[in-house]
């Protein structure tokens, strides 16, 4: 299985701009600059897009490991924070937080827990990861 999407850039670094398109259509001419990446302007940027592909691919793995364990979750919500930093060679993704909030009936925090540190570890995106990922868990009654 492969996923495709394409990036297009005209002018420098600081007052040049692009697009970014799937091939799914999701996204589509969307716009990215250093304004949207390193200010607050308008559109996307590769950070918010690994944060929202991790959050999706750990939810998505929780789902699967509690499913292995017999549980189906009522809701599980996560948060990706993805941290941006530079240091001595240049920029570079520190870490990546994952912040779950989670409603499963019949769970025990054991099996909870068990369950997350899985999808932790497991999902792919995770794997493909360097960076320190981190991880917040609520199981909610």
């Amino acid at each position: 299985m492969k996923r495709t999407a394409t990036a297009q850039w005209r002018g420098d670094l600081k007052s040049g701009a692009g697009t970014i398109s799937t091939a799914s259509g999701v996204l589509s001419n969307t716009n990215y600059s250093f304004h949207t990446r390193f200010e607050d302007g308008k559109g996307t940027n590769p950070e918010e897009l690994l944060a929202a592909a991790h959050a999706g691919c750990f939810t998505m793995a929780v789902s699967a490991q509690l499913a292995g364990a017999g549980l189906t979750a009522e809701k599980l919500e996560t948060t990706c924070t993805i941290s941006l930093e530079k240091g001595a060679d240049g920029f570079g993704i520190a870490e990546s937080h994952l912040d779950l909030k989670a409603k499963i009936p019949g769970a025990s925090q054991a099996a909870f827990d068990t369950a997350v540190q899985a999808a932790k570890t497991g999902c792919p995106v995770s794997k493909l990861y360097k960076a320190n990922i981190t991880l917040t868990a609520v199981l909610e009654s």
